[in-house]
């Protein structure tokens, strides 16, 4: 039986709004614009600027998205009103598309504040909502705002499921959610119906989800063409398309782990680097791609970073040699300080195919046995979990 897939829909909660309040704060402002009555909009004084986000206050004075700055500020006389700043929204998005792929290359960017991610081989469904909450206090601790995630099994349930509650929470919505969740949404809910749509449907005595799905999907394609088939099949929570990520783009996969605790035994921390080893070795796998180079970072409880990179001999995917070479880094870099967080990064990237033959013959060996050890893990991995195998020394960790 195919395992399903699992995605995450991550959507930053009022972007602009957030991402100006975190610029600000950055610079030396000491007022959070978002506990504030406070909107970013266009040119106030040609009176022809719109709201394009609003704080949490400004939503309770009944000020929405598209509405004029004019009737903003009618509803609430003392609001602020921010310009936008694009080459701060652009650094933000960058910013947040990194961390994200930290966790997995396949990364889909929706827009600028939103986008899909598909941890199918990462990690398994009763994982997937502890794993969500992980990502999103990551991205509040380091990034300084907030998102919603929303997960399911494909792209269009991902997006409704990040949509249900809002802001800065973690959203399901499986197949087994859809009738419960999903149905009695108001049709204008739906993805790809707008308010033209939602008229439409209307008419036809269709105003919620619940009632497109069950309605005969005939008649909507005679009426709406390709489209009708379309809306219908989103009201159902069918929806195959993939995730379209470009390989090509990912220029270094890295993982990173902040611990619950501060960690000095040196056992305890080749434990976490061996798990941080496992994932991008496994992502990098996935990429058909080899690394060049690997670094390790630490930060001290004392919060101080640091990193060194070693270059291969010669560039390789295999996870034991992975561990082994961030080990070596690790001996040569750590001061003995109590360790708050632990980095491994693979870059140099290059195709899996492209490999220098290496002048012993015992070290191709044990390369290619390694190979062959890594490709039956991975492929247990993706048809049972990730937790189907495990490494001895993780079972009593």
């Amino acid at each position: 039986m195919k395992k399903d897939r699992i995605i995450f829909h991550v959507d930053v909660n009022s972007a602009f709004l957030s991402w100006t309040a975190v610029d600000k704060l950055n610079n030396g402002e000491k007022i959070d614009i978002r506990n504030i009555p406070s909107v970013i909009g266009g040119d106030e004084e040609a009176r022809h600027g719109v709201v394009l986000a609003k704080s949490t206050p400004a939503k309770k004075y009944g000020i929405v998205t598209g509405e004029s700055l004019y009737s903003a500020r009618k509803k609430c006389p003392e609001i602020l009103v921010f310009k936008p700043s694009f080459s701060v929204y652009q650094k933000c998005s960058k910013n947040l598309m990194g961390l994200l792929r930290e966790y997995t290359p396949f990364i889909e960017q929706y827009s600028i504040d939103e986008c899909f991610m598909d941890l199918t081989n990462d990690i398994s469904e009763s994982e997937a909502t502890e794993f969500a909450y992980k990502i999103k206090a990551k991205v509040r601790k380091e990034l300084g705002f907030t998102v919603n995630v929303g997960i399911s099994t494909n792209k269009l349930l991902a997006k409704m499921a990040s949509e249900l509650e809002k802001p800065d929470k973690v959203n399901t919505l499986y197949r087994n959610e859809i009738k419960t969740k999903m149905w009695p949404l108001p049709v204008g809910d739906l993805f790809m119906v707008g308010r033209s749509g939602k008229e439409k449907l209307n008419k036809l005595f269709i105003h919620n989800i619940g009632e497109l799905a069950s309605f005969d999907v005939d008649i909507l394609v005679n009426k709406f063409k390709s489209y009708g088939r379309l809306i219908w099949e989103y009201a159902n929570g069918i929806d195959n398309s993939s995730i379209n990520h470009n390989v090509e783009e990912i220029k270094n996969i890295s993982n990173s782990t902040t611990l619950s605790e501060d960690l000095t035994r040196i056992d305890d921390i080749r434990n976490v680097l061996m798990e941080l080893c496992e994932t991008v070795a496994f992502r990098l796998r996935k990429t058909n791609k080899c690394c060049s180079f690997v670094s390790v970072t630490i930060r001290t409880n004392n919060f101080k970073n640091y990193s060194h990179q070693k270059k291969l001999k010669t560039p390789t995917n295999c996870t034991n040699s992975i561990i082994e070479v961030s080990n070596e880094i690790f001996k040569e870099m750590w001061k003995k300080e109590p360790i708050r967080l632990l980095g491994v990064q693979l870059s140099g990237l290059c195709d899996s195919e492209i490999k220098q033959m290496s002048l012993f013959e015992n070290e191709n060996k044990d390369e290619d046995k390694n190979k062959a050890l890594d490709k039956t893990i991975d492929l247990l991995r993706e048809k049972y979990g990730v937790e189907v195998v495990k490494r001895s020394s993780f079972i009593k960790k």
